[in-house]
């Protein structure tokens, strides 16, 4: 028994369960966390029903004040008497737990504070009007309450009596208040700020001609017809914009809240208007993917708390492209040269350990050298040089998209270059011999036969970069990200591509929605959304490296690399 105890140990069969073990554990974790974040964020877009409910929690011993509520359920959880009993109600400590729910009560603008917690024990008159309605307006977060009227100008223009009739007429007034609304995003961002870059581009020009003494008669009056152009168009933008404003500022809609206080909103102010209690299956659903879409497809507001996060997604793959094209020439070549030209010696085997240790030198390190090396020396050098119109103020002597590149890129470039090294020691040395004994030179052979067989490890090394590039915040913090830049890098004025631009990313836009957010409650499920969202960023970034890497592993299968 004895002997096949020790044959079962010597086989190492209990190391290769215990491998799969810690491998399946690893899986289920994976698996686990990324359900949580998609039920935790994904949730946060679902129209839930509102209640409506009295409300008499004890205040003193044998008093109760009665409140009137509406709200959304969020989150219930069970909590000690003695923590309740802190807090300032009576309760009866002999109860060990109770139970509390915390309530989204939005109308922040009125009551402060727009979520709380009540205890389910003392709710009472509990319905769901199918009438009351919420309101996703661009301040102040969600409001819920009763129509009572629409105006316009002041002016009621339907019958309380009639709820179906008005609630028709207050969606068609608000689907023109939309309307406007995109119109007037169009003229301030587009329009308005497009004549902006243009007159920017007209006085630097202008400074420019001055600090050469090259201003001529004629092409100061060339700049000055252009700029009279420019105002006169921007002019005319600024008339159609009042009109509008005008015009969206029309509407309004009077509510009922739930201690019968009336308040008028102007529909200028609301984003989105549903009635959840009223609505089936599948217009939850339609509401579902249109909130979804906003999240996926606009820009944030209030405090990065509501609206979307298409800037940092944009800002994320931009910064991780632009890292792959710096950071991937850098590591090959100096994986070539370590491994095909240097004296394999003591000096090269230090190379190694140095770039070994780099891989494990805190993020933040890279910070501190990309502003100080790439902001302030190599930046600060650019704008004396090519840019000396725009001084005192700095075009890229800053953080920007293209110094947060290179400062991960660096951060990285170890990786590609062990992987790559590994790539080229893998390749016989028979085919150098070959290639070499053909008439090609040590060159030639390199970048038409070694390179192109060891691109799958390339292809590794590039992989494991984006995956850790991807997620990381604290160099990003020093060098170019900021908690909110609506305007993309890439845009339709000249140059087009604006590398000294600041940006958003997706791992900083976490941080700062979770730790730095006003509202934490209201901040809370976007930071499990965009988790899942930078994840499945990452995977699709990682998976088409991934094919790339399969195609040109399955192009030179033949040569067994």
């Amino acid at each position: 028994m004895k002997s096949r105890a020790n044959k079962w140990l010597h086989k190492g069969t209990p190391w290769i369960w215990f491998n799969a073990g810690a491998v399946a554990i690893s899986i289920v974790m994976v698996i686990g966390l990324l359900l949580v974040l998609t039920i935790r964020g994904m949730n946060h877009f679902w129209p839930r029903d509102v209640l409506q409910a009295t409300y008499n929690p004890p205040v003193a011993a044998g008093e109760r004040a009665t409140t009137k509520l509406l709200g959304e359920h969020v989150e219930t959880e069970s909590v000690g008497a003695v923590q309740l009993a802190s807090s300032g109600i009576p309760v009866d400590e002999s109860q060990e737990l109770y139970r509390r729910q915390l309530m989204k009560f939005g109308n922040r603008d009125l009551t402060g504070a727009d979520f709380g917690w009540v205890l389910p024990d003392y709710l009472s008159d509990i319905s769901y009007p199918e009438e009351l309605v919420v309101l996703e307006r661009r301040e102040w977060g969600n409001f819920y309450g009763f129509l009572s009227s629409v105006k316009e100008s002041g002016t009621d223009v339907t019958l309380v009596s009639n709820e179906v009739a008005l609630w028709q007429e207050f969606t068609a007034r608000l689907e023109r208040a939309l309307t406007i609304s995109d119109e007037i995003y169009d003229i301030e961002k587009n329009d308005i700020g497009d004549i902006n870059y243009e007159v920017e581009r007209l006085r630097l020009r202008e400074r420019r001609l001055e600090l050469d003494g090259k201003v001529s008669p004629e092409q100061r009056a060339d700049i000055d017809e252009t700029r009279q152009q420019l105002d006169a168009d921007y002019q005319a933008l600024q008339s159609e914009l009042v009109g509008l404003y005008e015009e969206i500022d029309r509407d309004s809609a009077v509510f009922i809240v739930a201690n019968q206080q009336e308040t008028e909103i102007k529909l200028s102010e609301v984003v989105r208007a549903y009635q959840p209690n009223s609505m089936n299956l599948l217009n939850k659903l339609g509401t579902y993917f249109s909130k979804l879409g906003e999240f996926l497809t606009d820009e944030p507001r209030e405090a990065n708390t509501e609206g979307g996060i298409f800037p940092a997604i944009f800002g994320t793959v931009v910064m991780v492209l632009l890292m792959s094209v710096f950071v991937t020439p850098l590591g090959v070549i100096a994986a070539v040269y370590l491994r095909e030209y240097a004296k394999q010696g003591f000096i090269t085997r230090a190379i190694r350990i140095a770039v070994n240790n780099l891989a494990g030198v805190p993020s933040i390190v890279y910070g501190v050298f990309g502003l100080g090396f790439f902001i302030y020396i190599i930046g600060g050098e650019i704008d004396q040089a090519l840019y000396p119109e725009a001084l005192p103020a700095p075009t890229f002597g800053t953080p920007g998209l293209l110094w947060a590149s290179l400062t991960l890129a660096l951060l990285t470039v170890p990786v590609v270059i062990v992987a790559t090294e590994e790539g080229l020691a893998r390749i016989p040395r028979s085919v150098r011999e070959g290639s070499l004994a053909l008439g090609a030179t040590k060159f030639e052979t390199i970048w038409r036969v070694v390179l192109p067989m060891a691109s799958p490890a390339m292809m590794t090394g590039l992989i494991l970069a984006i995956a850790r590039a991807a997620g990381e915040v604290a160099p990003l913090m020093l060098v170019g990200v900021v908690k909110l830049a609506p305007a993309l890098p890439v845009d339709g004025n000249y140059p087009y591509v604006h590398l000294d631009q600041k940006f958003m990313h997706l791992g900083f836009h976490i941080y700062d929605v979770g730790f730095q957010s006003p509202n934490v409650e209201a901040a809370r499920p976007l930071v499990f959304a965009t988790a899942l969202l930078l994840v499945v960023v990452i995977a699709l970034l990682n998976f088409s490296a991934v094919l790339l890497r399969n195609h040109l592993r399955e192009k030179y299968k033949a040569l067994d690399v």
